[in-house]
């Protein structure tokens, strides 16, 4: 069983595997605080930890996000990574894990011969691929709701309603190697990329009714 300590742990290990990757280009180390009713936050130090949903574009609030500092990892496509959980009592109570692609690869505009040599930009400047954000929520609290507002779910594109059933909330090992193997796997970065492996996992929380939907199940 996952507690803070165990996730800040994870989350720090893996701040310094993705630095040594060569793959983020800007970071900020987890934090740790404590709050009355033995509430424990992970968050991004140097940032605003608040978790903000604005009407405004995907464009606008990526910017405001890169202004904010509001990501634990920067990667060098300008992709912001945010790993946030929360726990009372050691038990984990929310987190919500984020992937956010940058809307443009500006500086493409300014040294495009350091993107046309690089296999990994070769496939970000595809013109058939779509900037899709994607988030990992977990919520046991009043949010919860079975199969309208599963437990742990995963929302693709900021779609307010959607939500995709997973089975248990993630750890930030699984979040980190679940982005590096599918939205940053070359040949180049296989071999270049070592995460330190955690094998702890938090525990099922999948209802039945869940399981008859499609749904993501992670490894147990």
């Amino acid at each position: 069983m996952l507690n803070a300590k165990d996730v800040l742990k994870q989350i720090q290990q893996l701040t310094i595997d993705m630095i040594e990757s060569g793959l983020c280009d800007a970071q900020n180390f987890p934090s740790s605080t404590q709050s009355t009713g033995g509430i424990t936050e992970i968050g991004i130090s140097s940032a605003e930890n608040s978790i903000f949903l604005k009407n405004i574009s995907y464009a606008e609030m990526y910017a405001e996000l890169l202004s904010r500092k509001h990501y634990n990892l920067k990667m060098i496509d300008g992709a912001l990574i945010t790993l946030l959980y929360r726990f009372q009592n050691e038990n984990l109570i929310a987190h919500r894990l984020s992937f956010f692609p940058a809307p443009n690869l500006e500086v493409f505009q300014n040294e495009p011969e350091l993107y046309m040599q690089d296999e990994l930009y070769l496939e970000f400047l595809d013109k058939r691929i779509v900037t899709v954000p994607l988030r990992f929520d977990f919520d046991s609290g009043d949010a919860f709701v079975p199969v309208e507002h599963p437990m742990s779910h995963l929302t693709l594109g900021q779609y307010e309603n959607c939500r995709i059933p997973v089975s248990s909330a993630i750890s930030p090992y699984q979040f980190i190697s679940f982005v590096m193997k599918n939205f940053y796997r070359t040949a180049q970065t296989v071999s270049s990329c070592e995460l330190t492996s955690f094998p702890d996992k938090f525990p099922l929380t999948i209802l039945p009714e869940e399981k008859t939907l499609v749904h993501v199940c992670t490894p147990v």
